[in-house]
């Protein structure tokens, strides 16, 4: 459909997925309907590059025919369009195999309650002004220092979207949402060789945003910071994650306690619940219902309510990451994380930010940038290219760049000294600066 969809259109589309599954003959089914809308704007050295608008609707069905499962979708919310997708997963359905884990989660779980976690929040950006705050955002880059010697382009971008889901539970949920973001990327140059670095920010609700120009130059002073790369010796090192990277080394323990590593046999923290994998002063825990936060959520992707819950409580595993599916197959019921984790939150251990970190560690490795893709869950070990800083006497020194950090996950978590009081929360997970006691440093 060409024109915008309301509400109350995306319910109807919804509730006749449902009514012609049950006609059909499946013994349940759910669906989920998407409509975004959005803009993006690059400029590159002072010229706009790209301009994009989008606006999307898509439906996805599920049905089971007992335990048997197919789906299907459409981006046409036509009653033929919805009744030949519900048709195609239907008789898919009929030919699959059946799955005794298979099914829609357990109805007493359905979300019932539906606060106002401040989500949407429009923002009238006009292309005119996402064109003057995108030039706004790279000039302040490019003006900073003379060693800025080109751009990759500097972007504004805002997105809306509204999501529903609903199943034959009579289940159905509506979450309208937003998205907004400045970024820049930058390349300075002196007389050693080139580098370049970016910056960024993101929020539901663009008030909450840095201002353009603080975006660019942040992006410029990162830039900037990394040329003149030195060189380190191979040894062991302590090693502090910034807050902006620290994010994925929490990744790497949900991806370990997801279900479906766990009924695959395939994780190093298999069998853990309930045993010390961090030290006692380490709490991570979700926290869905934050007010504007970006991965707040009154119910999971199969409409199972949210809760806070705790998923590591002094150091030891309290539980794990499932959707119904993989908790069928562990024996367990679902934690609500159909989709994703909800603001997956590291408590700060100490009051210190960066800096007090990097006075703390007196000696070692500030890493900045992860690169590649050495991670083993199955074992836990962990080995990725990197980039940073040199710290001696509690000061920077100087970049490093092309460096590896090696270890096991098992003994970073273990090695965990702190986590900043310098917390981001531009993204899913939430935590500081991390500070691991130590790991293998090779050089490149």
């Amino acid at each position: 459909m060409s024109r915008e969809l309301k509400k109350t259109d995306l319910e109807q589309a919804a509730q006749i997925a449902l009514e012609e599954a049950k006609k059909r003959g499946a013994t349940a089914a759910e669906v989920g309907l998407s409509q975004s809308q959005g803009l993006s704007v690059t400029v590159r050295q002072q010229e706009v590059e790209t301009l994009e608008h989008n606006n999307d609707t898509g439906m996805g069905i599920t049905v089971f025919f007992g335990q048997s499962k197919a789906s299907s979708s459409t981006s046409d919310l036509s009653l033929p369009a919805i009744r030949e997708a519900v048709e195609a997963a239907c008789n898919i359905a009929r030919h699959t195999q059946p799955d005794e884990a298979a099914g829609l989660a357990d109805p007493d779980l359905m979300a019932r309650d539906f606060p106002d976690l401040s989500l949407y929040h429009p923002w009238d950006l006009s292309v005119e002004k996402a064109i003057e705050l995108a030039t706004e955002c790279e000039a302040a880059g490019l003006d900073a220092d003379d060693r800025i010697s080109n751009s990759e382009g500097a972007t504004v971008s805002s997105h809306n979207g509204k999501r529903i889901y609903a199943n034959s539970h009579g289940f159905i949920g509506v979450t309208d949402s937003s998205r907004h973001s400045f970024s820049a990327s930058l390349i300075a140059k002196d007389g050693r060789g080139m580098q370049r670095d970016y910056w960024y920010d993101m929020a539901r609700d663009a008030a909450d945003l840095d201002s353009a120009a603080s975006v660019g130059l942040r992006a410029a002073q990162r830039t900037l910071a990394r040329l003149g790369a030195g060189e380190v010796k191979t040894g062991s090192y302590p090693v502090l994650f910034s807050a902006d990277v620290a994010p994925s080394l929490f990744g790497q323990l949900i991806a370990a306690i997801r279900g479906g590593a766990l009924y695959r046999n395939a994780s190093f923290l298999l069998d853990k619940k309930g045993e010390q994998i961090f030290p006692e002063y380490i709490h991570i825990h979700e926290q869905p219902h934050l007010a504007k936060a970006l991965g707040s959520a009154a119910f999971d992707a199969e409409g199972v309510a949210t809760r806070n819950r705790d998923i590591v409580k002094d150091g030891v595993l309290q539980d794990y990451v499932l959707d119904s599916y993989a908790a069928r197959r562990l024996g367990l019921e679902t934690t609500a994380n159909a989709g994703g984790v909800h603001n997956l939150t590291i408590d700060s251990t100490t009051d210190a930010d960066f800096e007090g970190l990097v006075k703390h560690m007196h000696k070692g490795i500030i890493v900045t940038e992860t690169m590649g893709m050495g991670v083993n869950i199955v074992n836990g070990d962990y080995s990725q290219g990197a980039a940073g800083f040199w710290v001696e006497n509690g000061e920077i020194q100087y970049p490093v760049d092309e460096f590896t950090i090696a270890s096991n996950l098992q003994d970073m978590f273990m090695a965990l000294q702190a986590v900043g009081s310098d917390v981001d929360v531009r993204g899913k997970t939430r935590c500081g600066s991390v500070l691991l006691e130590k790991m293998m440093i090779a050089a490149a």
